[in-house]
């Protein structure tokens, strides 16, 4: 059984960093992270070089490559990111949010394997609302600035389906835009 008393690369204490938009999260084996602030995706790629998005990240959830057997896994912030270095001794004490994110994993596992495409997007597009959204007026706005290629990469398709299907949902009713950059959600197809 692994001791979990610090080792020499950890202080004492664990140390809080911040990351820019767009930067990679440092990753070991020996460390989590958890997010203080801000949000980030984890991903990987496939032998032909395919992104493979395995999820999406925000405040308080922990995130790290203990948490994964995938290789290459790399996290990627979406946003500026403060996050603080968990090294193994601390473990014990964020068991709550290693919980967590096994359940996100499954929800977002089954959101990708739902049939067909606009309703992989309509899910992902109401489980970001309800991870990373905010009340407008409007309904909830996805406070995180994703790309049409970062949507299409989790939900398996290209970016050009991802901005016809916006564009679909747009003109439906489902979904709006605020300040021409983030989706809002109609807080009526959140249930």
């Amino acid at each position: 059984m692994p001791t979990l008393a610090p080792t020499f690369p950890f202080p004492a204490k664990p140390k809080s960093c911040i990351f820019g938009r767009r930067e990679l999260i440092p990753g070991r084996d020996d460390c989590l992270w958890r997010i203080d602030r801000g949000a980030l995706r984890t991903l990987t790629w496939s032998e032909e070089g395919t992104v493979i998005a395995l999820g999406y990240w925000g405040e308080g959830d922990i995130v790290g490559q203990p948490l994964s057997r995938l290789t290459p896994y790399r996290m990627e912030c979406l946003t500026s990111v403060e996050a603080t270095l968990l090294p193994p001794y601390c473990w014990h004490q964020v068991m709550d949010s290693a919980i967590a994110h096994i359940q996100q994993t499954e929800e977002l596992l089954g959101i990708v394997r739902s049939r067909p495409t606009d309703v992989r997007l309509l899910q992902l597009l109401r489980w970001l609302a309800r991870k990373f959204g905010c009340e407008v007026p409007q309904g909830l706005l996805i406070d995180v600035r994703l790309t049409h290629q970062e949507i299409a990469e989790v939900v398996g398709t290209t970016r050009v389906t991802v901005t016809r299907l916006l564009q679909q949902f747009e003109q439906a009713g489902l979904i709006g835009r605020h300040n021409g950059r983030l989706i809002v959600v109609s807080a009526n197809e959140l249930d």
